[in-house]
């Protein structure tokens, strides 16, 4: 398909301020996906395409975490064993359950989330100090991080939520680091849906590649300000994330 110039910036936009979302708390892919869609995308292939996004957008910000040691490279594994398994077993509930239940677990989880924000802002960032644990040492990070799978494999939609619960909340990491290992999980399932959808044929490269330029620069931005910014700062910027998720959940 043919790209204009002001489609080239738009897509270019967009996928900066979704990099930083997506980096920073979740919901970018609200603002991606329409814009592929407005050019002309069916929703199968625009949402195939904005993963290529997606997919650099996590390679940038881990190595942007961890060039300021604020990747736990020792927890990747661990915490991608129950994350991939709820992940598939998720994705197998989402051929077999009916459409008409996603819009109501994906707007139950947004308000399950902005309520635990404001009734226990902890999970979402344990006090400065707090020791991390591990997750072979902690079960309820085991099933918190097989429940994240799970919905993500369902859903996807709003996942990034769902994964900093389980990390900050079970494991006791900063939203720093959250973030951080967020990308990694992130990161793994996207690459197993790009495959599927590379073998498909529903990749548009060009849009796709463009969009991640954006989205590459936006996770590098966002990495810098995680790293310098006020926790409290970085606890309002994903509450108002919540908010704007929840009523792109309803609107949707």
């Amino acid at each position: 398909m043919a790209i204009t110039i002001e489609y080239g910036v738009l897509l270019v936009s967009l996928g900066l301020i979704a990099g930083i979302i997506n980096t920073l708390a979740g919901g970018g892919s609200n603002l991606t996906l329409p814009a592929l869609m407005v050019m002309g995308m069916p929703a199968d292939v625009a949402n195939a395409t904005n993963r290529v996004a997606v997919w650099l957008q996590c390679v940038s910000g881990m190595s942007g975490f961890r060039q300021h040691n604020k990747l736990e490279t020792q927890d990747i594994i661990p915490v991608l064993i129950p994350n991939l398994l709820g992940g598939l077993c998720g994705a197998l509930a989402a051929a077999w359950l009916p459409t008409s239940w996603v819009k109501p677990l994906l707007l139950g989880t947004l308000l399950t989330m902005t309520l635990v924000m404001l009734i226990k802002p902890a999970t979402f960032g344990p006090p400065e100090g707090t020791p991390t644990k591990r997750v072979k040492d902690t079960p309820m990070a085991w099933l918190g991080l097989l429940l994240a799978g799970f919905y993500g494999g369902f859903v996807q939609a709003g996942v990034g939520f769902v994964l900093l619960a389980a990390l900050c909340g079970t494991l006791h990491y900063d939203l720093v680091r959250g973030n951080a290992l967020k990308l990694a999980c992130t990161l793994a399932f996207t690459t197993l849906s790009l495959v599927v959808f590379i073998a498909d044929d529903l990749v548009r490269w060009v849009p796709g590649l463009i969009l991640a330029l954006g989205a590459m620069l936006g996770a590098r931005v966002a990495v810098r300000f995680a790293i310098s910014a006020n926790p409290k700062v970085l606890k309002v910027f994903l509450f108002v994330m919540t908010l704007i998720g929840c009523i792109a959940a309803y609107a949707f």
